[in-house]
């Protein structure tokens, strides 16, 4: 009898776990919109992240998105609607739910950290 290897413990192929990208708000735009030139800082800072959020929030692949950028820990731009800093501060607090103040304008969105993301 020939044995065969059993593939249901192999990794999901990449286009099915990444395919997601495909269908972004932001897929084709500038990624200036969505990282920090060197330097930036302030008021031009919170504009750049700002502009970024208001095309995520139109965007159909947001969850997924938002996902991704906490399970990597996405350690640059703005991801899913979050800045670098509310992703950080959101990670720290390992699983409590997102508050008001970081909802981001996203209607009746509440982000829950699984740690087995």
């Amino acid at each position: 009898m020939i044995r065969v290897a059993d593939t249901h413990r192999l990794p999901t192929p990449v286009a099915e776990t990444y395919d997601w990208q495909l269908r972004g708000a932001c897929r084709g735009m500038d990624s200036a919109y969505f990282f920090h030139p060197e330097g930036e800082r302030g008021a031009a800072k919170a504009r750049r992240e700002e502009r970024a959020k208001q095309v995520c929030r139109r965007c159909p692949v947001l969850e997924e998105c938002r996902r991704h950028a906490l399970a990597a820990e996405e350690p640059y731009g703005v991801w899913g609607g979050l800045s670098v800093a509310e992703r950080t501060a959101l990670l720290a607090r390992g699983g409590r739910k997102l508050d008001a103040r970081h909802r981001d304008g996203v209607e009746n969105e509440v982000v829950v950290i699984n740690k087995a993301i």
